[in-house]
């Protein structure tokens, strides 16, 4: 009985981050603020935005929250189409040919395919690794690819260095790597941009001070932060939060 009580107390403190930020912002709290910052739109872009806005809703997996949006939207959600994937195809055509060793020294070289978008050819061989220290390794080539962060990131000698931290961070959001995703974020062009802040929420489990700043940041006619909220809770709603 005395252990079955310990058991019992892990299981509660283990769920108790995701427990937090659900109980201060579920899915249903995040969607309100996100389309009340894109009420200061002009009702045209809010047309373009419903589409995505819905695709992500529909990621919670909550059907009642999904026809609830849909009716007060007036649209439907519509499946996105299933494009190629051409970072993946790439990528698996170099292995097979080459092996991992070809892999990591033709990306290094930047022979092709890796003369045309490096960056995410090497995250799909990363998500293709068979094991944790060949995923490492791709990984550490990117970031030693990329080089250390600079003021000039956007205009400087290493034009793939935002790329390769937009990558990185989202690599390291999926395998719940804080320390690689804060060392990520700095190289790309945007560290404290929305998107980031809610993939470094993913890994910490604490959501809730970003529905303010989803508010605040809703200003003018750039749609941009709205996109990024979506794209970085839609991480949220399909990977979940991390068990740290």
């Amino acid at each position: 009985m005395r252990l079955r009580a310990v058991l019992a107390s892990l299981v509660l403190l283990a769920a108790a981050p995701l427990a937090r930020a659900e109980a201060a912002c579920g899915p249903d709290c995040m969607f309100q603020a996100i389309w009340e910052a894109a009420a200061v739109f002009p009702e045209s872009k809010r047309d373009r935005l419903k589409p995505v806005f819905l695709d992500t809703v529909a990621l919670s997996g909550d059907k009642a929250l999904l026809s609830d949006w849909q009716h007060r939207l007036g649209r439907m959600a519509a499946p996105q189409p299933d494009y190629p994937n051409y970072a993946r195809t790439q990528a698996e055509g170099v292995i097979a040919e080459a092996g991992w060793d070809g892999f990591v020294a033709r990306a290094r070289a930047g022979q092709a395919p890796f003369n045309i978008g490096r960056p995410e050819v090497m995250a799909a061989g990363a998500r293709l690794a068979p094991d944790a220290a060949t995923r490492r390794r791709v990984v550490e080539t990117m970031f030693d690819l990329a080089g250390q962060p600079r003021a000039d990131v956007r205009f400087g000698a290493n034009f793939e260095r935002g790329d390769f931290g937009h990558v990185l961070a989202e690599l390291s959001m999926e395998t719940c790597d804080l320390a690689a995703f804060d060392r990520a974020a700095q190289l790309t062009v945007e560290p404290d941009g929305l998107r980031y802040a809610f993939w470094r929420a993913r890994i910490t489990g604490d959501v809730a001070p970003l529905v303010e700043r989803v508010r605040r940041e809703g200003v003018g006619e750039e749609t941009r932060f709205v996109r990024a909220a979506m794209e970085g809770y839609g991480a949220i709603l399909e990977f979940g939060y991390c068990a740290i």
